[in-house]
């Protein structure tokens, strides 16, 4: 597991100022609800009638002057979006970089075989999405207790578990194309998130787009159908979950057959 604590150490600052970042805008809009809570309970009207708007975030399912209705819009879209991009960059340049950086001769002069790179790089990725998704929902918890608040123990359980689903799925789709090319690119990466996220926002938007749902990783992480109904999004959570593992099947193949510079 050599290969996985190096990933793990030249990763250690991104992932501490990610995870930092995210959980930090958490807590702030955790701390603010209490002194929101009134004026937001007078604005669920307001908020129901915006017409497209309100359908693309779901603001018209959900009771803003509830703690989980005020988490799963304002706090979800920071896991959301933090997370997705976080996902994306840890893992699009995994297998690249090290063309990159001219270390490529040296790692495969070593007695390692190339499946077993992918796999302790794949690990390495997963270990550190983990790491940033417990330290945030511990985070959490603790923000909503600190406010007086109970915790919302399963909307903020399935919140959280949603978007791990979809951070993995990312990586997955990210940790494919990271096997194609050569000298990295956050950009690719945030692009692919960022695209992601506004497939999801024109799907609920319109019904003639509804199929996209199937494609976005955000549509079985919508805040509003998981609080309305209890319960995961389950069949578009295991079409996501196929996604990710397709581009990890796919960095395989690539990978082990490709021609490093």
């Amino acid at each position: 597991m050599i290969i996985v604590r190096h990933e793990l150490r030249q990763s250690r600052t991104s992932l501490s100022i990610w995870t930092a970042a995210i959980g930090f805008l958490l807590a702030i809009c955790i701390f603010l609800f209490p002194e929101m809570k009134g004026e937001i309970e007078g604005m669920n009207d307001v908020f129901a009638s915006m017409g497209s708007f309100t359908a693309a975030f779901g603001m018209d399912r959900l009771n803003f002057g509830t703690l989980a209705g005020f988490y799963a819009i304002e706090c979800g879209n920071i896991l959301g979006l933090g997370g997705a991009f976080y996902a994306a960059l840890c893992s699009v340049n995994v297998l690249s970089k090290e063309e990159k950086g001219r270390t490529a001769e040296f790692l495969l002069a070593h007695p390692v075989s190339r499946a077993r790179i992918i796999t302790e790089k794949l690990i390495a990725v997963l270990i550190q999405i983990t790491i940033m998704n417990l330290i945030i929902y511990a985070l959490a918890a603790s923000s909503i207790t600190a406010i007086g608040e109970a915790v919302p123990w399963k909307e903020l359980s399935l919140l959280h578990l949603a978007y791990y689903i979809l951070q993995i799925e990312l990586a997955g789709i990210c940790f494919g194309i990271s096997a194609f090319i050569r000298k990295g690119s956050a950009g690719i990466g945030l692009g692919i998130a960022a695209m992601m996220y506004f497939l999801n926002l024109v799907a609920n938007i319109t019904e003639a787009a509804e199929l996209l749902k199937y494609i976005t990783p955000f549509a079985y992480c919508e805040g509003a159908d998981i609080i309305t109904n209890g319960s995961l999004d389950k069949p578009m959570a295991a079409v996501g979950t196929a996604i990710g593992i397709a581009g990890i099947i796919t960095a395989y193949l690539k990978y082990t057959r490709k021609d490093i510079h």
